[in-house]
């Protein structure tokens, strides 16, 4: 669903014929996205028809943003068709491509699979 949103597809019956998604199946996963607050129902009105909703990205929601490119980046390597891509991220302004980069505090790019490794946080609570 965050896909369609983000590629601006908004109205329930648009994102539902675009995934192919069950009625049902679609409104629960909408109310949960919202609930989240990852997006926010936006009334619009038909001329002649009743108040509806689109849906549109919260703050929360963009943050998800790189997720989505990080997603797409890897679709490209492991599943897109020999044509390439059927979806592509650029700048505005000056049509480059989008892509995501990790990179440590200290500004170094990290470029290896390797090249990082976890540690405990700030949060972590130890077993009971």
């Amino acid at each position: 669903m965050l896909r369609e949103v983000f590629n601006g597809v908004r109205r329930f019956e648009d994102m539902r014929r675009h995934s192919g998604i069950p009625r049902q199946v679609l409104t629960d996963r909408l109310a949960l996205l919202v609930d989240a607050g990852i997006l926010r129902r936006e009334p619009y009105r038909e001329p002649g028809q009743r108040e509806r909703h689109e849906y549109r990205p919260t703050d929360k929601g963009f943050d998800l943003y790189p997720v989505l490119v990080a997603v797409r980046t890897w679709g490209d390597r492991y599943l897109a068709d020999p044509e390439g891509s059927p979806v592509e991220f650029e700048h505005v302004g000056c049509g480059a491509e989008v892509g995501v980069v990790l990179r440590c505090a200290n500004g170094h790019d990290v470029t290896g699979r390797r090249d990082v490794s976890t540690r405990p946080g700030p949060g972590v609570k130890p077993f009971a």
